[in-house]
C-alpha cells in the first residue's frame, strides 16, 4: 500500500512562490509515475504536472509551463512541486497521486491508484 502525504499549501500574494511537498511511503515501483493535480471550487480537477519515477521524464499543462517544476528526490522518497509567479486562478487545493503508467498517459486519471489528501494553495490579487 503506498500513501501519500502533502504539504507546503498556504496563502500566498499574486506573483509568489511555494513549493509543495509529496512525502510517499510504501513500496514505490520504478514504473509510477507522480502526479500533481489541482481542483478549484466549481471546476474539474487537473493534471498539472507530473513526473517519471524511473527516469525523471516530465508533463506540464501548458498553462504552467516556465513557472512551474516538478521533482523528485527518490532518497527521501518525496515529489516537490515549485510554483512560481502564481496567479489568482490558481487558487485550488493541490494533491499528489501515483499509479503505474508511463508518462505519455499522466493526464488519464483513472490510472492513478493512490492520492493524497491535498493542501490548499490560496493566491490573493
Amino acid at each position: 500500500q503506498v500513501q501519500l502525504v502533502e504539504s507546503g499549501g498556504g496563502l500566498v500574494q499574486a506573483g509568489g512562490s511555494l513549493r509543495l511537498s509529496c512525502g510517499v511511503s510504501g513500496r514505490i515501483e520504478s514504473t509510477y509515475v507522480m502526479g500533481w493535480f489541482r481542483q478549484a471550487p466549481g471546476k474539474e480537477r487537473e493534471l498539472v504536472a507530473a513526473i517519471s519515477w524511473s527516469d525523471g521524464s516530465s508533463y506540464y499543462v501548458d498553462s504552467v509551463k516556465g513557472r512551474f517544476t516538478i521533482s523528485r528526490d527518490s532518497a527521501k522518497n518525496t515529489v516537490y512541486l515549485q510554483m512560481n509567479s502564481l496567479k489568482p486562478e490558481e487558487t485550488a487545493v493541490y494533491s499528489c497521486a501515483t499509479g503505474a503508467m508511463t508518462i505519455r498517459l499522466a493526464t488519464m486519471q483513472t490510472l492513478y491508484d493512490f492520492w493524497g489528501q491535498g493542501t490548499q494553495v490560496t493566491v490573493s490579487s
